[in-house]
């Protein structure tokens, strides 16, 4: 997956009122300690692969997997032995939200 389709996932995002889109790249056997975001997110996991733990339950995600997060959901997350990339739409709250 190139250029290409990270400008059709742009597209597509912003078709549907998201602010942005930025692809995220992880190193291997990283953990990252609950945490909360302040944007509507919208992924799609193109290498490697990751855990989301959301409210007590983990899902394991693969290339062609994809997850959504509302804004200010407590999660954590980990990365497999290659690491992981995933394309992220994100939807900001207006200010005072």
């Amino acid at each position: 997956m190139g250029a290409d389709w990270i400008d059709e996932f742009e597209a597509m995002a912003t078709a549907e009122g998201f602010d942005e889109a930025v692809v995220r790249d992880w190193a291997a056997n990283l953990s990252v300690e609950p945490h909360r975001h302040p944007f509507a997110a919208r992924a799609l996991v193109v290498k490697g692969e990751m855990w989301l733990t959301v409210g007590g339950s983990t899902r394991h995600y693969v290339p062609g997997g994809s997850f959504e997060l509302a804004p200010r959901v407590l999660h954590s997350e980990r990365y497999g032995s290659e690491g992981a990339t995933y394309w992220v739409a994100r939807k900001n709250e207006p200010p005072g939200a």
